[in-house]
């Protein structure tokens, strides 16, 4: 290939990113009229997407995790569904069921009614409030994109997201999701307390006769070229060495002092994966073309936390896996 050539495949990477880079703005800016403030909850959810998974948004109730799942539905343009987890809720409810059918000549025979699963933004709120049989009904359908009824696949659409809601397991009447479950959420995403400027906002703009609405600014096939854009994007080496170290150190039996000592259990390859994907995904947020360590540090909590739990001496200690995450990357900062 020649020099020219290559030149003009860099040139058309560099224009594919900036328009690329633009309808990100375009989705912020129109998710910014509903949501107001929390910047980091809103950056970390559409990470998830842009880098084609799921994510978990944890916190108490009104903190508007219901709102921003519905609005980034409507301004990804995604065909969107909702489930409301309540301890009665049955997998049937989520996959959906065979019934029986009678045409006019008497004869039977089963037909599959999809449940609200087929949907390209699946949102499962308050997730942790089902049994954990229900909650598995989701593990296939997040992990391989399609479902299996009675011996026959049915394909999900695509892309497939499902960003679901949590309250926290101090909560009254909530169950802990499976360890297999939360390995398949990508992040992890906390929704705190607004800032005092974003309640005031919130008072103001929610009370009176009209709500700001957000419109759609992207569709489907745009949203999964991007994120076909995104898989695309270089790594630097020393972005992938990162990412393995900090990873590895956060398993027990791995040489680290403070993990062997406070963890019971960490985070398998799929941390690994999710963090190279956010890793690129937060640089062309933030209008890079390659991911650098700062990205790989950022996204060390809301990656790991969910997939790390620590030894009962450690929680008897009052310590939490935010501290450790935070003391591993602190150590890899040198």
């Amino acid at each position: 290939m020649s020099a020219s050539e290559t030149t003009l495949d860099e040139k058309a990477i560099v224009e594919l990113a900036e328009r690329a880079l633009a309808d990100i703005a375009s989705v912020k800016s129109e998710v910014a009229k509903v949501i107001f403030g929390q910047e980091s909850v809103v950056e970390n959810t559409l990470l998830a997407v842009l880098s084609g998974g799921h994510a978990l948004l944890v916190g108490v109730p009104g903190l508007a995790k219901t709102k921003l799942v519905t609005t980034l539905g409507t301004v990804l343009g995604l065909s969107a569904n909702r489930i409301q987890f309540t301890p009665d809720l049955m997998p049937s409810d989520i996959l959906g069921s065979e019934v029986m059918d009678q045409d006019e000549h008497g004869r039977r025979s089963f037909r599959f009614v999809k449940g609200p699963v087929f949907a390209q933004l699946l949102m499962a709120d308050e997730i942790n409030r089902a049994s954990p049989r229900t909650q598995s009904a989701l593990l296939q359908s997040m992990q391989e994109y399609h479902i299996t009824m009675t011996g026959q696949r049915y394909d999900l659409p695509a892309p497939f997201h499902v960003l679901a809601t949590q309250n926290p397991l101090e909560q009254e009447g909530t169950y802990p999701l499976p360890e297999a479950q939360l390995d398949r959420f990508l992040l992890q995403v906390d929704v705190n307390y607004p800032e005092l400027a974003a309640e005031r906002q919130i008072l103001m703009e929610t009370t009176g006769i009209a709500e700001g609405k957000a419109e759609s600014v992207i569709d489907a096939e745009r949203l999964q070229f991007i994120q076909k854009l995104i898989r695309q994007m270089p790594v630097p080496d020393s972005v992938v060495d990162a990412i393995l170290d900090l990873v590895r150190s956060a398993r027990p039996g791995q040489g680290n002092a403070t993990t062997d000592k406070h963890v019971a259990w960490g985070p398998g390859p799929r941390a690994g994966q999710a963090m190279m994907l956010c890793a690129r995904a937060r640089a062309l947020y933030e209008g890079r073309l390659a991911p650098s360590l700062d990205d790989v540090y950022a996204l060390a909590e809301p990656i790991l936390q969910h997939r790390m739990a620590l030894t009962f001496a450690a929680r008897a200690e009052g310590m939490s896996v935010r501290d450790v995450i935070a003391d591993l990357v602190r150590k890899a900062k040198g």
